[in-house]
């Protein structure tokens, strides 16, 4: 059984721009390469063929997987709600920290530590999925047990 998986609005815009690029820019290029490495006769020994054909299984892989995350996942807007779920903020704060730090709940595709933004399915976005403020959650971290307050939803 496949499980749904969810992007945002903003994420399926830069699939869909990803996927034209590949489609027009990226294709032709490397049909190009193709035929100029062609034209340096002997294939089997011939570097610049090889990498071309390499890259050509890479972006093709990359359009197919594109296809396939536009077709099957759910876009969902950035919404607030009384509980975590995906497209809401968690505001948590850390046992025994006095700072809070916001992370935006997304599906697998788009999590990025970097800008705050966790998957549904990593160990935090799990144990806050559902939960309401000011509920504590707890994670199991190789240091040990970790308890985070939700403080706000947005």
């Amino acid at each position: 059984m496949e499980e749904t998986s969810y992007i945002t609005e903003e994420k399926k815009q830069a699939l869909l721009d990803e996927l034209k690029h590949l489609t027009t820019v990226k294709r032709k290029d490397i049909l190009e390469s193709l035929e100029a490495a062609k034209a340096l006769g002997d294939l089997s020994e011939n570097a610049e063929y090889h990498q071309a054909r390499e890259d050509q299984g890479k972006t093709e892989d990359r359009i197919h997987q594109i296809e396939y995350m536009l077709q099957s996942s759910v876009v969902v807007k950035k919404h607030h709600s009384t509980k975590i779920e995906i497209g809401t903020t968690a505001v948590v704060k850390k046992e025994g920290s006095k700072d809070t730090i916001s992370y935006s709940i997304v599906g697998a595709e788009e999590a990025d530590m970097i800008h705050n933004k966790i998957s549904n399915k990593s160990p935090l976005g799990e144990a806050l999925f559902g939960k309401k403020k000011g509920d504590v959650v707890s994670i199991k971290t190789p240091k040990g047990l970790v308890k985070y307050t939700l403080v706000d939803i947005q």
